[in-house]
């Protein structure tokens, strides 16, 4: 029987690490997502499932007990929001430079700087771009419900242990402090050392006795070695972008115009979709579910079918330049956005569509 309850997306996010085996989590507080440690608090999983949690004293320390925990092999996670997650940039370097597998959430919140606790979007670059020194990318998913916060820890691991590599949920305040219905997974066990080492996590640091010496490091003094250490994470990289894209569309069948959007501002979206509809323009709406990789290609198709896109996002414009690139400038692209933590309502954006696409 399903198991149904109606909670906030950052109480889910606790939730949901603890259901799919989680065996640690380390994170200081921040608004607006300081309920995830909080949660995780209340619930004492280290009671019934062994989970370690635990607040650290930065957001420096937390991500680099993450370190210390990906390079046995554990699933180990930690959450944030934007000026934290900057603090984090260089252990998440490291962690992709060592290809440790790990979560990371960000619900974002306005900056630059202390900004604002409002929600925002314009973490965007930062994660799908440059999340730290070193050029190296992280796959970045985008929940737009709390359902998707809940379902997304769960991928999110998988996708981190497929490549060996940090994961991104990027969230933000709306979908972080909203309540939603959704729908529980079951209790998953939490990994042993003995499965560590019999499967093909070979290169984790259990301590088992056989093993022989692992070493865990991202330094590699040699220009040769290291090029060729690149190129393979280059090569990781390009595998994931071949294999890895999710995205929804929304009523793009006959659409002539085109609306792409992710997290809480494709809720917006779907909403100025009908709007349009109703009025006779045949809006439809792309929503990127990984940021990295971009779902270019399915953008690029129908920039052939369409006049004309607009891309909405709670920022003064990040996501368009990723748009322009994929619609390869074929039709006009356009960026309707709202900063400083305000969130858009649907009547205005589209009134901002029909200003760039009059009939």
């Amino acid at each position: 029987m399903e198991e149904v309850r109606l909670m906030k997306g950052n109480e889910v996010l606790a939730e949901a690490a603890i259901r799919c085996g989680c065996d640690g989590y380390f994170g200081y507080p921040i608004t607006p997502q300081s309920e995830v440690l909080e949660t995780l608090m209340e619930l004492k999983p280290w009671e019934t499932t062994g989970m370690v949690v635990l607040q650290a004293e930065s957001e420096i320390a937390a991500i680099n007990m993450l370190y210390g925990g990906a390079a046995t092999g554990k699933r180990v996670m930690t959450s944030s929001s934007s000026p934290g997650i900057s603090l984090m940039s260089e252990g998440l370097s490291y962690l992709a430079g060592a290809e440790l597998p790990c979560v990371v959430v960000n619900v974002q919140r306005g900056g630059p700087g202390l900004g604002t606790i409002q929600p925002s979007q314009s973490d965007y670059f930062q994660a799908t771009k440059a999340p730290g020194h070193g050029g190296f990318r992280m796959i970045v998913l985008a929940p737009f419900s709390v359902q998707e916060m809940h379902d997304f820890v769960g991928l999110a691991f998988d996708l981190a242990f497929k490549y060996r590599t940090p994961v991104m949920i990027l969230s933000d305040g709306v979908i972080g402090q909203m309540m939603e219905k959704v729908v529980l997974g079951p209790q998953q066990p939490r990994w042993t050392d003995e499965y560590i080492a019999e499967t093909c996590m070979d290169w984790a640091l259990t301590g088992k006795k056989g093993r022989g010496r692992n070493i865990v490091t991202s330094v590699d003094l040699d220009p040769n070695s290291h090029e060729r250490f690149n190129l393979k994470l280059q090569a990781k990289y390009r595998n994931i972008e071949e294999n890895e894209v999710r995205y929804e569309t929304v009523r793009t069948d006959d659409a002539e115009y085109l609306l792409v959007a992710y997290g809480s501002a494709a809720r917006i979206g779907e909403k100025v979709v009908e709007m349009a509809r109703e009025e006779g323009y045949r809006l439809g709406l792309l929503r990127p579910v990984t940021l990295y990789p971009f779902p270019t290609g399915p953008i690029e198709v129908l920039s052939r079918q369409v006049k004309g896109i607009l891309a909405l996002e709670m920022s003064a414009g990040q996501l368009i330049e990723d748009v322009k690139l994929a619609s390869q400038c074929r039709v006009p692209a356009y960026h309707y956005g709202r900063t400083g933590g305000v969130v858009p309502s649907p009547g205005e954006v589209y009134e901002a569509f029909k200003a760039h696409f009059p009939k």
